[in-house]
């Protein structure tokens, strides 16, 4: 079931469609785990806003939110509304705090309209920047890279900097941000496409295909100092030969694990953990796993400051991978999780008034 939204912030829709999940996922989430609904929208009570989402974050923790397994946080209820940052437009307002068509940074997952209490989003200033870009390089995504990398990973001037996934939002930030910071930046990634626009288009000093048959050797050749940084957010092979190439004292910030996440049982062969728990003592390694949010109250104002002004000056550059249509959110999040995306990954649910 569809349903084209109603963009006009001068008429009320009656109804929103949503993205629930229907039941927990066993691999890769298939269409039998999301279910396309169409559902009432209450009238607002004061201080509540009518939203109209503009578009909607697809982002690779929330594979791990559709499983019951422990974790960081509870996991989502089958039936619940698939979560997720939006940014959206307010079309109706009983709120002093919010007017019809203020834009706002909020969390109303995938569906196209939503009621919610005024004090729960943020302001999002189109003059700034793409409104997209709050949900990509200068929201979750960026800060992700920006506090992994500078208070965990802590670059030097003249070291080597390597992150996976690096055409992905978080590890495009990651390479660029270390450049900044006088580094040396690797990235690594899946097909020559991908690697050609690292170097050509991000300014990354060196990429690695690592589909390649002789990745790594690649590896070994784009690192010839070895690695005092790698910005970890897939694990898998990609790690292992990572791992080889770390120095005494090689900082390993951990943000995500993206190979293991559609994992339906143990990685085959040996156990490998002894061998590289040898390593974080023999090279005094530091691995520090983190959630974003653990930095927020002391570096969010430093990241919204610093970050804003690379982006305007060309120094961090960006690119979005944009579905068009709600229905289309669960094969656009199975290509992320899979990396057929370059960039942040979006959809667009409803009109960009910027772009009107």
């Amino acid at each position: 079931m569809t349903q084209t939204p109603d963009n006009a912030t001068s008429s009320r829709p009656a109804r929103s469609t949503q993205v629930r999940m229907a039941a927990r996922p066993v691999g890769e989430p298939d269409d039998s785990v999301f279910e396309l609904v169409e559902t009432d929208l209450p009238e607002l009570a004061e201080g509540q806003v009518l939203l109209r989402t503009v578009y909607l974050s697809l982002d690779p923790y929330m594979r791990g939110r559709m499983s019951d397994a422990k974790s960081y946080a509870a996991p989502w209820q089958v039936g619940d509304v698939m979560q997720g940052a939006t940014v959206c437009e307010v079309v109706e307002s009983r709120s002093e705090r919010r007017a019809p068509g203020d834009l706002v940074l909020a969390y109303t997952g995938w569906q196209t309209h939503a009621v919610v209490d005024a004090r729960h989003m943020r302001s999002i200033d189109p003059a700034a920047a793409p409104i997209s870009t709050a949900v990509g390089v200068l929201g979750m995504p960026g800060f992700t890279a920006y506090a992994g990398l500078l208070q965990i990973g802590r670059p030097q001037p003249g070291e080597t900097v390597v992150v996976a996934a690096a055409t992905g939002p978080v590890g495009s930030a990651v390479g660029q941000v270390a450049k900044v910071k006088g580094a040396r930046a690797v990235g690594i990634a899946g097909g020559e496409e991908k690697c050609r626009a690292l170097t050509e288009e991000l300014g990354f000093d060196a990429a690695v295909d690592h589909r390649s048959p002789t990745f790594r050797e690649d590896l070994a050749a784009a690192t010839p100092d070895g690695i005092d940084v790698y910005f970890e957010n897939v694990g898998g092979p990609v790690f292992e030969a990572v791992a080889r190439r770390l120095n005494k004292f090689a900082r390993i910030p951990v943000c995500g694990l993206v190979a293991n996440y559609n994992a339906t049982s143990a990685p085959e062969g040996p156990d490998r953990l002894p061998g590289f728990m040898n390593k974080v003592l023999t090279l005094s390694l530091t691995v520090r796993g983190f959630i974003q949010d653990e930095f927020v109250a002391e570096h969010e104002a430093d990241f919204q400051r610093e970050m804003a002004a690379w982006v305007a000056d060309g120094s961090v550059r960006y690119r979005e991978h944009v579905a068009r249509g709600l229905e289309n959110a669960p094969e656009a999040f199975r290509g992320m999780l899979s990396g057929r995306n370059f960039g942040k990954t979006l959809v667009q649910v409803g009109d960009d008034p910027t772009q009107a």
